[in-house]
């Protein structure tokens, strides 16, 4: 088993812990597996036969903690693969619809939804050049560079 940088106390406390829970090791040794497909595989193709091996050993070994990621795997595993394709996630999408999530909860009831959208605008999107503005008065789609 490949340890981490770990400080010698740390170290000690793992052996102690995995030789009095086998069963600890083996799932701290199935989730390092799982990190390490993520992180280092390259092809899609790779990967998809690595996470098809990790799931056969969760299925095998019927940890019921990994049972959920296990299921996540197997019910997603065409969205998970094209990870692979750019290396790329939706994380900056999910964080964005959260900012606006909690920025329409604090103006509930909004009645100028062309407002809504300038205040959103200019509060958490980036400039597309220094002369852009967007006028509430105008259509989204038909705002122009001054």
């Amino acid at each position: 088993m490949a340890i981490p940088n770990w400080t010698p106390s740390q170290t000690h406390r793992t052996e102690l812990l995995f030789k009095r829970y086998p069963d600890l090791q083996k799932a701290y040794e199935i989730s390092q597996e799982l990190s390490a497909i993520l992180s280092h595989s390259k092809d899609k193709r790779i990967a998809f036969k690595k996470l098809a091996i990790w799931y056969n050993k969760i299925e095998k070994l019927g940890y019921k903690s990994f049972n959920t990621i296990a299921r996540t795997i197997q019910n997603n595993y065409e969205t998970i693969l094209n990870y692979f394709d750019n290396r790329s996630t939706n994380a900056s999408a999910e964080s964005f619809n959260a900012k606006i999530k909690a920025f329409r909860s604090q103006f509930r009831r909004v009645r100028n939804v062309k407002f809504f959208l300038f205040r959103l605008s200019k509060i958490y999107a980036k400039s597309l050049s220094p002369t852009f503005t967007l006028d509430p008065t105008i259509p989204i789609d038909q705002a122009k560079e001054s």
